[in-house]
C-alpha cells in the first residue's frame, strides 16, 4: 500500500521499487494476471448462491483477507471499503470519506459457523485498539464487525461480551459492532495481495507487528 497513511507504508513503497529492480518478486506479475489456480476455486468464486457472508474490519485488508482464506469452509474473501459516505470509493480517497478497510467472507455455514468466524476474528486483531491496528493508525484501520441481520448482531454482541469477560485483555474491547452498509470491493490489485505480491506482503506484515502481538496474546491457540 503506497499512499502516505503511515510512515511504514511509504517506506515499504521505496523498498518495493528496489525489489522490482532486483527482480525479487518476479513471479508476482504472472500470478496477478493468471486465472484462478483450479476449478474448485473458480467454482467457489462464480457460485456464491449457497454461501453466507460475514463482514469484518481489522486494519490492513491484505492481512485479514489472507487470514480468513485459511479457514476451512471459507470459499473466498474480498477486500474492500465500507462505512463511509461516498459511493465507489478508491484507495486514494476512501479514508477521506469515512470508510474502513474491510473484508467480506463468503463461507459455507455447513462447514463453518458465524460464531466460529467471530472467534477466529478476535484472534487476528487487537480488539482493544480504538485508533487503528498495529502500525496502521487512523479511523480507517479500526476494527469492526458489520452485521447483516439480528442474528449476526446478537452473536457478535455475545462474542464481544464473552471476550471482555474472559480476562484475556486488560483494556476494554474497542471493536465496534455496526449495521452492514454498502460494501465496495477494492481495486483488483488488492485482491489476494498476499499471493500475487508475496514478498512485499510478507515484508509489510512482519514489520507491522501484527503477528508478534498475536503470538504474545494467543500463543499457538
Amino acid at each position: 500500500m503506497f499512499y502516505p497513511q503511515t510512515v511504514l507504508r511509504i517506506t515499504q513503497a521505496v523498498l518495493i521499487t528496489i525489489f522490482l529492480l532486483a527482480g525479487a518478486d518476479a513471479g508476482a506479475v504472472s500470478a496477478a494476471t493468471a486465472s484462478p489456480g483450479g476449478s474448485k476455486e473458480r467454482d467457489a468464486m462464480q457460485n456464491t448462491s449457497n454461501l453466507s457472508v460475514a463482514t469484518f474490519a481489522g486494519g490492513c485488508f491484505w492481512c485479514i483477507e489472507a487470514d480468513f482464506e485459511k479457514v476451512p469452509g471459507v470459499a473466498k474473501v474480498v477486500s474492500g471499503y465500507i462505512g463511509g459516505s461516498h459511493e465507489d470509493p478508491t484507495y486514494e480517497n476512501y479514508a477521506d470519506f469515512g470508510h474502513l478497510e474491510a473484508v467480506q467472507v463468503y463461507y459455507d455455514p455447513q462447514k463453518v459457523s458465524y460464531r466460529e468466524l467471530l472467534d477466529y476474528f478476535w484472534r487476528h486483531v487487537d480488539p482493544t485498539d480504538p485508533g487503528g491496528q498495529f502500525v496502521d493508525r487512523g479511523p480507517q484501520y479500526r476494527s469492526a464487525i458489520f452485521y447483516q441481520d439480528d442474528e449476526q448482531k446478537r452473536l457478535a454482541e455475545e462474542s464481544k461480551a464473552a471476550l471482555q469477560q474472559s480476562g484475556r485483555f486488560d483494556k476494554p474491547i474497542a471493536t465496534e459492532i455496526i449495521e452492514l452498509s454498502e460494501f465496495y470491493p477494492a481495486e483488483a490489485y488488492h485482491q489476494d495481495y498476499y499471493k500475487t505480491h508475496s514478498t512485499r506482503y510478507k515484508f509489510y506484515r512482519w514489520n507491522s507487528g501484527r503477528d508478534q502481538f498475536l503470538q504474545k496474546v494467543w500463543g499457538n491457540n
